[in-house]
């Protein structure tokens, strides 16, 4: 006689939380951290000509934004969570190409981390879209901040240290922070987002979702708003400690104000609540606006060059406001069947604000000095405060329920 067996109980995965996400984030932003600025160096130091740097950043840049229009269509041929590993694999190719040492792979590891960047920024953000309630999206992006906090704010200075103690350690320790990033990711494991089987359909074309985010003037504005903000860091960035080295404050203010900066990551929670409190639209308006003046600011007073490092500091910290929230409008703006396709129309903005920012410069600086960019970065911070004025008043808030 045979025993009856016990049935087997049905269990599932447990879906990955908000928290998840941010780890994730954070791991990542502790190679980009790291590298952060190394790499300048690394290339600096293989091709001694600035304006030689400067064309090689914006070739990396170029092909990094044509590259990120495809990762939709190779992540449903390949689906998406291969895709994610592969732009993580591409870390370490760069690393293993940086650690080199010669001048072409340097440029080849420089072409390998941005396309690794992009790579994972699309499907991490298609990742959120699917797990992450619409509602929740605003404490998912304070949460990244804060997980990727200590990486901004110990990377730069660290990696420098590192690199000049010895030249392979800043790799080595990004290297460790990218295979950590990989068994995190394959540890949640998300598959294909909610949709696990592989697409049947045919992968979507560049230009055709290109057509279908051009014809939703929200996700347009959403992603103007990210290029903007992305601008006026990389303004923020390079061109303060260049200002700093032209007026006699040495190259150290720079990289001590962005440390003090980068800080501010830590009140991601805090500026979170601050914009529950005043909504999305007064938050993101408000912040474009009060950034704007600081950075024209910058420009009034250039004949103190103290008050203009604090002028830049005080519109960094409303670049972190704009960091907490103004994602916000694009990411609340995707159809739930354009997620992946949107991620990366949206991940385009940091290639975008690369190419444009150095362009735009180099024009200006034939005719004005370099505190004539930053009234040109505010003037367009001030241009998306009032764009963004036409933002629902109620975007971000929990929709009511009726109860008939």
């Amino acid at each position: 006689m045979i025993s009856p067996r016990a049935p087997l109980p049905l269990t599932h995965l447990p879906l990955p939380q908000v928290r998840d996400f941010a780890i994730l984030s954070g791991l990542e932003a502790g190679v980009r951290g790291m590298l952060l600025s190394v790499m300048p160096l690394v290339i600096y130091r293989a091709f001694p000509d600035a304006s030689l740097v400067s064309w090689i950043y914006l070739g990396v840049g170029m092909m990094s934004l044509v590259f990120g229009l495809l990762v939709p269509s190779l992540a449903t041929r390949w689906s998406r969570r291969w895709m994610y590993t592969a732009g993580a694999c591409l870390y370490l190719v760069g690393i293993a190409l940086a650690l080199n040492g010669m001048p072409v792979t340097s440029v080849l590891a420089l072409a390998s981390l941005s396309l690794a960047t992009v790579t994972c920024a699309v499907c991490l953000n298609a990742y959120v879209l699917d797990y992450v309630a619409r509602t929740n999206l605003g404490r998912s992006e304070s949460l990244r901040l804060m997980f990727s906090g200590p990486s901004w704010v110990i990377g730069p200075i660290s990696g420098v240290w590192l690199l000049n103690w010895w030249a392979p350690a800043p790799f080595i320790v990004a290297g460790l922070f990218a295979l950590i990033q990989i068994a995190m990711f394959w540890r949640l494991r998300l598959g294909n987002g909610k949709m696990i089987a592989r697409a049947r359909a045919d992968a979507p074309q560049p230009l055709a979702y290109l057509g279908r985010f051009l014809q939703q003037p929200r996700l347009v504005v959403g992603w103007l708003f990210a290029v903007i903000r992305s601008c006026g860091w990389w303004v923020y960035i390079i061109y303060l400690p260049i200002f700093c080295v032209e007026n006699g404050l040495g190259n150290a203010v720079g990289a001590a104000v962005l440390s003090a900066s980068n800080m501010t990551l830590f009140a991601a929670p805090l500026l979170m609540m601050l914009v529950r409190r005043m909504g999305v639209r007064n938050a993101v308006s408000g912040a474009f606006a009060v950034g704007g003046a600081f950075f024209v600011g910058g420009w009034a007073l250039t004949m103190s060059p103290w008050m203009v490092v604090a002028s830049l500091y005080l519109a960094s910290v409303l670049l972190i406001m704009l960091d907490v929230c103004g994602s916000l409008p694009f990411l609340m703006a995707v159809k739930p069947s354009e997620r992946t396709e949107m991620s990366a129309v949206y991940a385009s903005y940091r290639d975008a604000s690369g190419i444009v920012t150095p362009a735009v410069a180099g024009v200006i600086l034939i005719a004005m000095p370099i505190a004539g960019l930053f009234a040109v970065c505010g003037a367009g911070m001030l241009w998306a405060a009032w764009l963004a004025r036409g933002l629902h008043p109620r975007l971000g808030q929990a929709r009511s329920q009726f109860v008939t």
